[in-house]
């Protein structure tokens, strides 16, 4: 089976501060490992970017925000789409993408877990892919509704938990790696 790595919004505007406090500030270090491990074992990278449609938001395709951060950019020959929601699947041609390559599986790892990650995921998992999501190389933030705020770190485990079995295994950078080998 043909697993491929997809990496999903690891953009420069999630370090701007307007989104709040965030966990694993390791993220991007176990994205960049897995990069280099897929890369060197020959197997397909596909990268995800958000550009977004609001006036105001960092995402903007013309903001320096939407620039992927240089630990997960993109080499020549590597895929990225560009997708406007949340889901890496609609629009933007993924799922064909994959098809035509005989694609079965996916390693998923982005920011932030809760919206576009989560989203991807499911979907991925939906559309019958074998899906692996990485727990320590997602991220997200504090999350407010009308109670309050809930912090990033529970927001986090809540994400992966609703995605755990039904959707994705999940997995760390580490399970992965020694998967690879």
């Amino acid at each position: 089976m043909i697993t491929a790595l997809l990496l999903i919004d690891v953009q420069r505007a999630f370090d701007d501060p307007v989104w709040g406090p965030r966990n694993n500030p390791g993220a991007e270090a176990n994205i960049a490992r897995l990069l280099e491990a897929f890369r060197h074992a020959g197997k397909p990278v596909i990268h995800v970017k958000h550009d977004s449609a609001e006036p105001l938001s960092t995402l903007r395709p013309e903001a320096p925000g939407n620039a992927i951060k240089p630990e997960a950019a993109p080499l020549p020959g590597e895929p990225l789409f560009s997708k406007s929601v949340n889901s890496a699947f609609i629009g933007t041609g993924l799922e064909a993408y994959l098809r035509e390559r005989g694609i079965e599986g996916l390693v998923i790892a982005g920011i932030t877990t809760n919206h576009c990650v989560s989203t991807s995921t499911r979907m991925s998992g939906n559309l019958g892919f074998q899906t692996t999501l990485v727990s320590d190389a997602c991220a997200t933030f504090d999350f407010h509704d009308d109670e309050g705020t809930i912090p990033a770190e529970t927001m986090q485990r809540i994400g992966l938990a609703e995605l755990r079995g039904e959707f994705a295994s999940i997995k760390s950078t580490d399970e992965v790696l020694a998967g690879l080998k």
